[in-house]
């Protein structure tokens, strides 16, 4: 009976350690993809960081016709890799494995969104997201692209863009500026209609308030110094008008002169 019993504890462990090494096998093909998604998006945020270096002897849609479009060229790679990483983590145990791709996953929202912003001037959506990266949509499908990382990827396109604004001024761009700050003004306001219970997108929905107070004081600094013409004018502060002296009217007396 006791061999039995250590025979059959043999095997249970055995199994474990089975499992453990068929769990250490798919983590490690997973950090190789993961490498490589790594990798292209350092590249896509290579080029995409040149937008802060177009000067004003330079056309605005370069960054559209020359930086955008090599950034989409290096996005088909990254549905090629995503597809291989599909295949590797079986859909029940996307969560299992999640934390070796979300910071990149993240990342790469936050470049898909930069580079339709400057395309289409527009917020992208979960949906629009996911067809670049190759992913699912929804949880349901598969292998998808979780919402909390879609978020948290936005965030992050507020501190470009206000970084952008700044720059862009400085390159002699000034109509930037209003631009940036009705978008992230909106991307704000939508943030504020979601009741953020995370601790995550909670800090850096504080750190988007900042953006957009950045933004705003670049925008007055243009409009009091008339390089961009307001929407709303300007107040200038009141000016305490100095009482003016009356001079008085009454006639003061004569005096006359001794008669000797």
């Amino acid at each position: 009976m006791d061999d039995t019993m250590s025979s059959t504890i043999t095997e249970m462990f055995n199994s474990f350690q089975d499992s453990l090494n068929n769990e250490q096998e798919v983590r490690e093909q997973i950090r190789v993809i993961v490498k490589n998604i790594e990798k292209s998006s350092r590249d896509i945020l290579m080029i995409m960081q040149n937008i802060h270096t177009v000067d004003q002897t330079m056309e605005d849609n370069i960054i559209v016709s020359k930086y955008c479009f090599k950034a989409r060229e290096i996005f088909g790679e990254v549905r090629i890799q995503y597809a291989s990483l599909a295949k590797i983590v079986p859909s029940y145990q996307y969560y299992r494995y999640h934390d070796q791709w979300r910071f990149i996953t993240q990342r790469l929202c936050f470049l898909v969104a930069l580079v339709i912003y400057f395309e289409v001037n527009l917020l992208v959506d979960k949906k629009t997201v996911a067809e670049i990266l190759g992913v699912k949509n929804n949880k349901e499908d598969g292998f998808h692209l979780d919402l909390e990382d879609f978020l948290l990827g936005l965030l992050q396109l507020s501190a470009e863009l206000s970084r952008f604004a700044v720059n862009s001024v400085t390159n002699g761009h000034y109509h930037w500026p209003m631009q940036i700050a009705t978008f992230v003004n909106n991307l704000n306001a939508g943030f504020r209609l979601l009741n953020l219970k995370n601790d995550i997108l909670r800090k850096r929905f504080d750190a988007l308030k900042y953006d957009v107070k950045k933004i705003e004081e670049v925008v007055y600094d243009l409009c009091i110094r008339g390089l961009i013409s307001s929407a709303r004018p300007i107040e200038e502060p009141p000016t305490e008008e100095l009482p003016i002296e009356k001079a008085s009217t009454e006639e003061l007396p004569i005096e006359e002169a001794p008669t000797e």
